[in-house]
């Protein structure tokens, strides 16, 4: 059933993304709705959909995306498999691992775009890149990551309630 929600859910969030969020900037920056709702979805206590997530967000976002397909998708793989690890690993407060995730999750997007549109020979500043994309990009992200957490927390207990013991 997770999976199967997931289609619509991060097809309205990748619109959303794509007609909204991608109008209101922050220098040439702008947040990142779909690898929010997959970090997001990653670190609830019950969620077992995880990877699938990652791979529907990782397509949807390559349909609409000037870059190749194969670049979001690895993209968030990467992303779940960050968000995995801190949640198994290093912290039981899910909301810090948010924000941790966010940010390294932030900077590989933008790292892995920078060096495929440079493969690609679409020459980019660095320092220009960085300053009014990236940091940009990242502060909003870092501003949208709480209410995403906490609605996606809200789905993942509905999609997996807790078993009452008889």
């Amino acid at each position: 059933m997770a999976v199967w929600i997931s289609i619509p859910i991060l097809s309205s969030l990748v619109v959303l993304q794509s007609v909204v969020v991608s109008r209101t900037k922050l220098l040439h920056g702008t947040a990142d709705l779909v690898m929010l709702a997959i970090i997001a979805w990653a670190l609830q206590k019950r969620v077992k959909s995880a990877w699938h997530w990652a791979v529907v967000g990782g397509l949807l976002v390559g349909l609409v995306s000037t870059l190749p397909t194969i670049v979001p998708v690895i993209s968030s793989i990467l992303i779940v498999a960050v968000a995995l690890l801190l949640k198994q690993r290093v912290w039981q407060v899910e909301i810090l691992a948010m924000f941790v995730t966010t940010f390294i999750g932030t900077l590989m997007v933008h790292a892995i775009s920078i060096i495929s549109l440079t493969i690609s020979g679409i020459p980019l500043p660095f320092l220009e890149v960085v300053s009014s994309i990236t940091i940009p990009s990242l502060l909003l992200n870092l501003l949208i990551a709480a209410p995403a957490f906490f609605l996606l927390g809200d789905l993942a207990k509905w999609l997996y309630p807790e078993q009452l013991e008889v």
